[in-house]
Order: C-alpha cells, then structure tokens, then sequence
C-alpha cells in the first residue's frame, strides 16, 4: 500500500489550515471506526495539534450499517456528549455516521459545530482530491455551475450505459455546492459536489447505475438499471448486483428506501472510481442519485426520514438545462465554464 508519508501530511495541512480553518485552542474531533486508515487519523491528528487546536480521536468499532443503521452498535450517549462540546469534526468512519442519531443530535443541539464527511478517507485519496487541488478555483466553478442548475426548470439526464430521465426543479430551492470548505458552521463534504433536491415526484424514466451503488454493492462489475415512475424506483434490473440492491431496499420494509432523495453532479479534477462513495460521487461529469432519506439540508426544515440511504452513479453523463447543452459524455460543454474546467485541467 502506498502510504505517502510526506504528501499526506501537506494533505492533512490543507485539510486542517485551509479548509477547516482551525484556530488555536479549538476542540477538533476526528471519528474513526475499525475500517478506518490509521495513517489519514494519525496525519490529520498531528496537524490539527501544529496548528494549537486540541485534537480528539474517538476509534470506534465498525457498525454493520450506515446511517440510523450504525445507531445499534454506537456509544450514542458519550458520542453525542463528545460532539455538543466540539467546535470542529471530521469523520474519517468507513461506516458512516452521516445521518446516525449522534450525527442528527450534535448538529441541531451544537450550533457551531463544523462538521465534515470524508468517509472511507485513504492516504492515495486525501492526497489526490485534498492535497493536490487547487480548492479556490474549484470552488469558483462550482458556484458557477451551481448558479445554473438552480436556474433550470427543467433538465434531461442521459448516460452511455442507458439514463434517460427528465425531471422538473423546484423554483427557490437550492443547489448545495460541496466545495470542501468547513469553516462555518454546518454539514459539509469533501469539494467536487453539487446536489439538489429537484421536484422528485416529477422523475421519470430510467436511471442506470455503472460507477458504484454504496451501500450494499460498492464498485459495480455490471450496470444496474432502475425504472423510476414519478420519483419511485418500481423495478430494477440486471445481473447480481441489481438482485442485491433490491434485496437491501426492499429488507429495509420502509416505503422511502425505493424513492429517489435527490440528484447530483460530480467535478472533482482528481477523483476515480474506487468503490469509496465520498470519491465515487465526485467523479467528473457523472451524475448521481441518492435514494431514501433525504437530509433537511437538502429539503428543509426536516428532510424525509428513511432508514437509510444509498447513492449511485451514472458515469460519463450528457446534460441538458432548459434544452441547452451543459455537459456532453461527461464534459463541461457550456461556454461560461469551459475556461474554469481547463484552469482544472479537466
């Protein structure tokens, strides 16, 4: 394994000085669970204590789920006393804690509590997609690019492998754009994001996936093809995989956990397919689709509680916004964006 003992430590300085912006004497903690890198945890600790802020590192045993799914194997008492009393957190858990009981407590109770996902974070990830990126231009694009989905009303998604869908937007709801930086209060994701919850119940047509479904099926060997009627997935196909995520839908025995919970663009210069969501869904030019709970950051006040919640990918994606040419096989074809994609070598 290449561990990158020397980037890393620049990434975790990035990730700390620049996109966090920690200030001395600030309680920082980091969570990590028994399928984390200890070498990212370590990094990341160490440049949190340069800077003077007081790093916490609380190693968890791994959940067999994510979401509300980990709550049964998670301390979530002391959890949560941990996390009301932090200014900043990162979690680095490969079985996220993003939408848990301790995730949804500590951001409505702590008010000025920071908190980043990198879940599944590894030193060849934090060093390509923190360290090496040029975080200001990329987050100029991304605002750029987020300021015209927000004025579609109406979009057409397709893909080599088979998307076809059309959906309608919601007039006054935003687009939130994940640039990476975490130095507000608030959820936040790794940079190379944009998501929206469009009028769900106006999706239609087919939805197929071919980078990753996480979970339950990671990196996928086939493509998985959904048939969605008004926001709904009704019937999937394909090969093992697609037997898979039907079976982990339909066992969660929850009406959500086959509705569409929003759509995404991913533009992330130096993100790959690997199987880690967080990198998966950044990948350039592809969209993605969460299903099942929807976060109140997507829709608030509230959301839409699920059990839990799983996104995949269509790689290589051509958009249409309002009819006009947004991006083709993946690339930026709109020509107030192009000039920004090369200034990210994309």
């Amino acid at each position: 394994m290449v561990r990158y003992e020397y980037e890393l430590g620049k990434a975790a300085d990035v990730l700390t000085r620049e996109l966090f912006k920690l200030k001395p004497g600030e309680t920082f903690v980091i969570t990590a669970d028994t399928e984390s890198n200890p070498h990212v945890v370590d990094a990341t600790a160490r440049a949190a204590f340069s800077i003077g802020a007081k790093p916490m590192v609380i190693w968890l045993a791994s959940p067999l789920g994510v979401g509300k799914l980990a709550d049964p194997l998670l301390p979530v008492d002391s959890l949560v006393g941990a996390l009301k009393g932090a200014d900043a957190w990162v979690e680095f858990n490969n079985q996220w804690l993003l939408y848990s009981t301790p995730h949804e407590i500590a951001m409505k109770e702590n008010k000025k509590l920071r908190y980043l996902n990198l879940v599944g974070m590894n030193p060849d990830m934090m060093v390509r997609c923190i360290g090496r990126i040029d975080h200001p231009t990329l987050k100029v694009f991304l605002e750029k690019a987020a300021e015209k989905i927000r004025a579609a009303a109406e979009i057409h998604m397709t893909s080599p492998k088979g998307t076809d869908l059309e959906f309608k937007n919601v007039e006054g709801r935003g687009a939130l754009v994940r640039d990476g930086y975490a130095d507000k209060p608030g959820t936040y994701m790794m940079a190379g994001f944009i998501a929206w919850a469009p009028d769900l119940d106006s999706v239609n047509g087919t939805l197929v996936f071919d980078g990753s479904v996480v979970p339950p099926c990671g990196k996928l060997e086939e493509p998985i093809r959904c048939i969605v009627e008004s926001g709904e997935i009704i019937r999937i196909e394909g090969g093992s995989q697609a037997r898979q995520l039907e079976s982990y839908l339909s066992g969660l025995n929850h009406p959500q956990m086959k509705r569409l919970a929003h759509s995404s663009f991913g533009f992330h210069p130096g993100a790959k397919l690997s199987g880690d969501i967080v990198e998966d869904e950044r990948i350039w030019g592809c969209t993605e689709w969460g299903i099942g709970q929807v976060g109140a950051h997507l829709i608030p006040p509230d959301g839409i509680s699920a059990p839990s919640h799983t996104d995949g990918q269509s790689l290589n994606s051509s958009v249409t916004l309002d009819g006009k040419p947004f991006t083709e096989a993946g690339r930026i074809v709109d020509p107030g964006l192009e000039e920004l994609a090369r200034r990210l070598k994309k």
